[in-house]
């Protein structure tokens, strides 16, 4: 989960200073629209490895899902994640309404890594002897 918040901080930096080179009209570096579309893969990935590696312990652990709203969260974490990620592939000169969906989804993304990872605290608690 530490990666993916990392990832997330990487993209919020990447993803501000691409915003304000295209507000200001002030050219940007090739690179760093890369790097930020290369770190929202990485992160992409890095919630679906968290998917794979909670469906799998908790169904090792307990034989079952659905025992903490960490499911439900994480679940949602991967949705919003997803449509972030297709949000960003729709942005373009004249998809304004992409761009707009991607910064609210990532605004929204900030709130769910919180919860997200209060209720995996808990989850973990449980782990712990």
């Amino acid at each position: 989960m530490g990666l993916t918040i990392l990832a997330y901080g990487i993209l919020l930096v990447s993803g501000s200073v691409v915003w304000y080179a295209r507000k200001n009209r002030v050219r940007l570096s090739s690179w760093l629209r890369s790097f930020h579309y290369t770190s929202g893969i990485v992160m992409v990935l890095l919630v679906l490895l968290l998917l794979a590696i909670g469906l799998i312990g908790t169904i090792g652990y307990y034989g079952s899902l659905g025992h903490s709203p960490h499911l439900v969260a994480g679940i949602v974490m991967v949705l919003l994640t997803l449509l972030s990620a297709w949000s960003a592939t729709q942005i373009n000169g004249r998809n304004i309404w992409a761009r707009n969906l991607h910064l609210t989804i990532n605004v929204v993304l900030f709130g769910g890594l919180i919860f997200v990872s209060l209720t995996g605290w808990q989850v973990v608690q449980k782990y712990l002897p």
